[in-house]
């Protein structure tokens, strides 16, 4: 998809390369996971995505959904797109029965952190392949 391979360029021009966390689109299937998209146009311009997690380890609880792959395209920024995906992945993250929405960005994202700070998420400890990554910032938001 055009816009993932975008987001990674983004990280590439931000951190040096891209995002290394181990992604399998089969974890944003339904029920244990959802992914959206955004079209202007019938052209996509946003996503993201969330995939369950059962298991505590580190800062994660069973019935966590991590949010994966935000992105919206530079052109559209600024319009409150991000607030939109957010929102949908909330509202389909709850009606899967998921307790808590999670996730890690970077300290070269502000953008991201400012939107996720004023929607509602407050920092936790790191996790999973980023829990000990000095530029990493992890998210949670209670649903």
């Amino acid at each position: 998809m055009k816009l993932i391979a975008d987001l990674q360029q983004v990280y590439v021009t931000r951190y040096g390369d891209g995002d290394v966390t181990p992604v399998d689109p089969a974890e944003f299937a339904p029920p244990l996971g959802h992914f959206a998209v955004g079209y202007a146009d019938g052209v996509p311009v946003a996503c993201g995505g969330w995939r369950a997690h059962e298991e505590a380890t580190d800062s994660l609880r069973p019935g966590d959904a991590e949010i994966k792959r935000m992105y919206v395209v530079e052109a559209l920024r600024g319009r409150g797109l991000s607030r939109v995906v957010l929102a949908s992945l909330e509202t389909a993250a709850r009606a899967a029965g998921r307790k808590r929405m999670v996730l890690e960005t970077g300290l070269r994202q502000p953008e991201a952190i400012r939107l996720y700070e004023t929607s509602g998420y407050a920092r936790i400890d790191n996790f999973g392949v980023y829990r000990h990554h000095p530029e990493s910032l992890c998210f949670a938001k209670d649903l």
